[in-house]
């Protein structure tokens, strides 16, 4: 796809501006084209007290076909920014592919520390598996999905069973994009400020608790990502196939650390089938 010069340097402006890493993507959501099969059909449903604990739910057009498969999906930003809104592109691609999507706000770092965020994930796919068949979506077929810090919150639902209880037997599957799943002891400013005063730091990573049980995962890195290091997915994928799970690890050549969210967005797609690959693992799975 050729885009328009003022529209590539509006977008140049919005990526050198917004893109730092795991930063949101307010900006670039707001200048780049959405797909229009999907639609947000909810904004703002409170699953918890407070601002932060809001979602927006996004579904495809189309009413036929029954109940759909559902993917919650937590963007990144560091455990210390990010918004919902910023990812109405994620929820439009995904909704276009024949899924309902539900992507929550979080809690995040200053304000609060571990384990906050992965309890408001917690709470957000709770409340999806209570509500969602409102919207179409099947609260019995669910895919979790994040990048950067999203992955995170998204791997720790689907590995540890601590935080959704009975309500894992829901999740199909876990689609983590360049996600920190193994970096304990923490030594850089923003996993000590979001980790620093655990008390037994092995019990929040995800590796620690990968194993026999867990859904299947789809984890996708760029070669080029220098924010989150590949080798934690390696070495997540490592521990669930010890378990017997069904990982797959694909990396991209290419790409970087926000390369890898941005690819999903309609005029990138050329860069990575980050979404084709998304999609084809969620049908799969939600069979």
């Amino acid at each position: 796809m050729t885009l328009p010069p003022r529209f590539r340097l509006l977008l140049a402006l919005a990526l050198t501006t917004t893109l730092a890493a795991c930063s949101p993507l307010t900006a670039f959501n707001t200048l780049v084209p959405k797909d229009a099969a999907g639609t947000r059909v909810a904004t703002g449903m409170a699953y918890g007290a407070g601002e932060r604990r809001m979602l927006d739910i996004y579904a495809p057009r189309t009413t036929a076909g029954g109940k759909r498969p559902v993917v919650v999906f937590f963007y990144g930003g560091s455990w210390n920014s990010g918004t919902r809104t910023g990812y109405a592109f994620v929820g439009k691609a995904l909704a276009a592919q024949g899924f309902v999507v539900v992507i929550p706000d979080y809690r995040l770092v200053p304000a609060i520390r571990y384990p906050a965020f992965v309890e408001d994930g917690a709470a957000a796919v709770r409340w999806a598996r209570a509500h969602v068949r409102d919207f179409g979506g099947d609260p019995d077929r669910i895919v979790l999905m994040g990048h950067s810090a999203g992955a995170y919150i998204a791997a720790m639902l689907a590995v540890d069973d601590r935080w959704l209880g009975r309500d894992r037997t829901a999740v199909r599957g876990l689609v983590g994009l360049a996600g920190p799943y193994d970096f304990a002891p923490f030594d850089v400013d923003v996993s000590r400020a979001a980790f620093g005063q655990s008390p037994r730091p092995a019990e929040t990573q995800p590796v620690t608790w990968a194993g026999a049980g867990d859904p299947p995962a789809l984890l996708l890195v760029g070669d080029e990502d220098k924010t989150v290091l590949p080798r934690n997915s390696a070495a997540l994928a490592a521990r669930l196939r010890q378990g017997g799970v069904p990982v797959s690890v694909r990396a991209y050549p290419r790409l970087g650390h926000v390369g890898m969210i941005v690819a999903i967005a309609r005029p990138f797609r050329g860069r990575a089938p980050v979404l084709a690959d998304v999609t084809r693992f969620v049908r799969e799975r939600t069979r």
